[in-house]
């Protein structure tokens, strides 16, 4: 795996985590929170509801859904 592959899923994965335990965030708190652009955290974002992890409640608010993940 590139370097730069490796990085995005260890951001996804901690941007999943930290969702799972604040509840309900924000686009915003997120950019602030990773130190990265909004579009990135956008990027993830995507990935993330693509596979069915986080849903957007309302605009640009976050949570996790009820899947079941193995966090290792």
């Amino acid at each position: 795996m590139s370097p730069s592959t490796d990085r995005m899923l260890n951001r996804v994965k901690a941007l999943y985590l930290f969702i799972r335990k604040k509840g309900t965030v924000t686009t915003r708190e997120l950019v602030e929170e990773f130190g990265t652009t909004q579009r990135t955290i956008q990027r993830d974002l995507n990935v993330l509801s693509y596979n069915n992890l986080v849903t957007s409640p309302a605009r640009g608010m976050w949570e996790t859904t009820g899947k079941k993940v193995k966090v290792s």
